[in-house]
């Protein structure tokens, strides 16, 4: 299918911090409640505001990451993610123009917007400012004339008398304003060490700030103009991305289909909902569990992914748990393939924090007060379950733990940029690092994954 145009808006700003994510979880969750089939899509590798973006949506959120999956690969997983919907709501990353370190635009939600064909409705801060606001929306509006900046929601926004000195400010832009929220008005949305605090962890409490969010925008926003630039957009020339086409006819794809266990609940929040659609297209039957209350792996587990969430937060838990720790270590003894990223990587460690993990891993971890992050590029130093020889990846590290050591005799990837090093571990079938890839980008590794869980144990 292609020429498909559905409506989409961008939600930018000039800076963290301006409330992005209130805005777009608010919109989406508006625009849900008022009936609509809305898609909700996040700029860069962030797992976190996808979550918030589900909740108000009823549908899967979805990252649209351009330095992880290429530019070319926009488009088409949007179309994908959006199939359907009335409307998709695009939240983007920190500023504007902010992309990937020393690489121009990629990766930053100007260029995606640009992918996209997709209005930008700028979220400014506007509680320090009033006439000024118009200096910086126009400055916005014309760095980059591809980047079409179609509106502007002011955040923040002290009282009636300064919203009315905003927007006279606004008249002169040819910016047009269409929406104003007051800073009294602020949702319940905890944060810790690594952004807010995932939905899984917090439901009930998040299911209202949700709610919350839908209200104030609606009090605030202009959503029937919102709407209507939305339809403004032309079609898409992509073709959808077709997770059935990049994974192939997958082992066990018509016959037995070896059943890989997914890690999901409160201690592992952080996947990419292709990754599922990967594995059971490339021919694996995928199955969730969740650590912290399942003292076993399901039935007939042939393999297993474990990527990343807070093991750190839930190491009491995740050490109690004593039978599913065992299990999992006597599936990797076992030589079934094991994918673990970042959280994955922790608990097949043998302690966090003292506490007793699985033991797969010569490895101990604990909490520092330093944070790792960044985009990552490497490649694979030998063949294992997940990943041929020689394979090159983007990924991206998210983290506030260290490994002790951080790399085995085997180390799962060869870092080449920003910064040379080994990391992580490969061992029998386990494959176990702090990087996190988007598959999407490499869908060979779901397809050897699932071959090598079809294979047998090794």
């Amino acid at each position: 299918m292609t020429g498909t145009a559905i409506p989409r808006l961008v939600i930018a700003a000039p800076s963290s911090g301006a409330g992005k994510t209130t805005v777009a979880t608010g919109l989406m969750a508006a625009f849900a409640e008022a009936g609509l089939t809305v898609s909700p899509h996040k700029v860069g590798p962030d797992y976190i505001d996808p979550g918030y973006h589900s909740l108000a949506t009823g549908r899967p959120g979805r990252n649209l990451d351009a330095y992880l999956c290429g530019p070319e690969r926009i488009a088409p997983l949007f179309l994908h993610g959006a199939a359907g919907a009335d409307l998709a709501v695009v939240e983007g990353v920190m500023g504007l123009f902010d992309g990937a370190s020393g690489k121009g635009e990629l990766s930053s939600t100007a260029q995606v917007a640009k992918l996209l064909r997709a209005p930008v409705v700028l979220v400014v801060d506007a509680s320090s400012q009033s006439r000024s606001v118009a200096a910086l929306v126009h400055g916005f509006a014309s760095w980059d004339p591809e980047v079409r900046l179609a509106g502007v929601i002011l955040n923040k926004v002290g009282s009636e008398r300064h919203e009315a000195l905003l927007r006279e400010a606004m008249d002169s832009s040819g910016v047009p304003v269409l929406g104003a929220l007051r800073r009294t008005q602020q949702a319940r949305t905890p944060s810790r060490h690594l952004g807010l605090v995932p939905v899984a962890e917090r439901r009930a409490e998040a299911v209202e700030s949700v709610r919350e969010l839908a209200a104030r925008v609606r009090e605030g926003c202009d959503l029937e103009a919102l709407l209507a630039l939305a339809r403004g957009v032309p079609a898409l020339p992509d073709a959808p991305w077709d997770p059935a086409a990049e994974a192939g006819a997958g082992a066990g794809a018509g016959g037995d289909r070896p059943r890989i266990a997914v890690a999901g609940g409160a201690a592992f929040t952080f996947s990419y909902a292709e990754h599922a659609e990967l594995l059971t297209a490339a021919g694996a039957e995928v199955v969730p569990f969740d650590p912290l209350h399942d003292e076993q792996l399901p039935p007939g587990t042939r393999g297993l992914v474990i990527g990343g969430g807070f093991p750190e937060v839930y190491a009491p838990e995740l050490s109690a748990n004593a039978p599913l720790r065992a299990a999992v270590a006597a599936l990797a003894a076992g030589g079934a393939p094991v994918s673990a990223e970042c959280a994955g990587l922790l608990y097949l460690s043998r302690s966090i924090d003292g506490r007793p993990m699985c033991g797969v891993l010569p490895a101990d971890a604990r909490m520092t007060e330093r944070l790792t992050l960044g985009y990552r590029e490497a490649v694979a130093l030998s063949d294992n379950a997940l990943a041929a020889a020689g394979t090159r990846v983007r990924g991206h590290e998210f983290h506030r733990t260290a490994l002790e050591p951080g790399a085995g005799a085997a180390p799962a990837w060869g870092m080449t940029h920003p910064e040379r090093r080994v990391e992580g571990f490969v061992s029998g079938g386990v494959h176990a690092s702090y990087l996190h890839v988007h598959w999407a980008a490499e869908p060979a590794l779901a397809r050897r994954l699932v071959a090598s869980a079809a294979a047998g144990f090794r």
